[in-house]
């Protein structure tokens, strides 16, 4: 809704939904989280932007998050002996869990909203960890607001896409990257290319492969433009070290 207030919106139940979507054509661009301040990085989404889609990320959108527990109408909490959510959600409010309801189940969902809908075809014992606009879209009470464990809870939201964004100044890219063999000093090879192009790299980590244990793809996000100078030059630097590159996009900073 901030990105574009006057886009149809189509709700998916998993973030893999929404990348297909995007590729299928039923959706000209699709929301996804990568990353939460609390609970850091979002391994469904990069996995899918790893080995799944070839969409490009076209923005990215920095959202506070305020966690509200959302009951049937009229459920007390002392009634609530199940709580429904998304894991992220779970984790972001695991605190707020352990102190209040140290006894209820938590209950993985696919969404947020998802939970709600689960508590309200309970027999009001659920209750379910979710934004005002999903009690508002289900018809739940919100019993307790701004749970999550942090005052200050972010999200980082990407929306994927077709094409190419054009450089504004003001941009970063994301990056996956792979070697031919596990050997002393391959990263850092990698790194020092972006340290000696003077690019600031914001974030790195890795994930498996998934085709051999103990084999990882890195990822990395610097600041800067594909396109740009700088950009082009430490792509085509760390090209010849890396056994696979894929440029997820650049696109505008948040």
């Amino acid at each position: 809704m901030r990105f574009d207030p006057a886009a149809e919106l189509l709700p998916f139940p998993s973030h893999a939904a929404v990348a297909v979507a995007v590729e299928s054509g039923m959706a000209d661009a699709g929301v996804v989280a990568i990353e939460n301040l609390i609970n850091g990085s979002v391994q469904e989404t990069l996995d899918i932007l790893i080995h799944e889609t070839t969409l490009q990320i076209q923005a990215e959108l920095l959202l506070p998050i305020e966690h509200n527990l959302v009951a049937p109408p009229g459920t007390r909490a002392d009634q609530v002996r199940v709580i429904f959510s998304h894991p992220q959600a779970l984790g972001q409010c695991r605190k707020f869990l352990e102190r209040c309801f140290p006894k209820a189940q938590a209950e993985a969902a696919l969404s947020t909203t998802e939970a709600v809908k689960l508590a309200m075809k309970r027999p009001g014992d659920a209750a379910a960890i979710a934004t005002e606009r999903a009690a508002q879209l289900e018809g739940g009470e919100i019993i307790a607001r701004d749970i999550q464990d942090a005052e200050s809870n972010v999200t980082r939201f990407l929306m994927l896409g077709r094409g190419h964004q054009q450089p504004t100044g003001h941009d970063r890219t994301s990056i996956a990257f792979t070697f031919v063999e596990d050997r002393p000093g391959a990263l850092a090879s990698v790194l020092t290319a972006f340290a000696s192009a003077g690019i600031n790299c914001t974030k790195i980590e890795s994930r498996p492969t998934k085709a051999t244990f103990g084999e990882y793809v890195f990822l990395i996000d610097f600041e800067g433009h594909q396109d740009d100078l700088q950009g082009k030059a430490v792509l085509d630097a760390i090209r010849p070290l890396c056994g696979e590159l894929k440029v997820f996009g650049s696109y505008p900073r948040g």
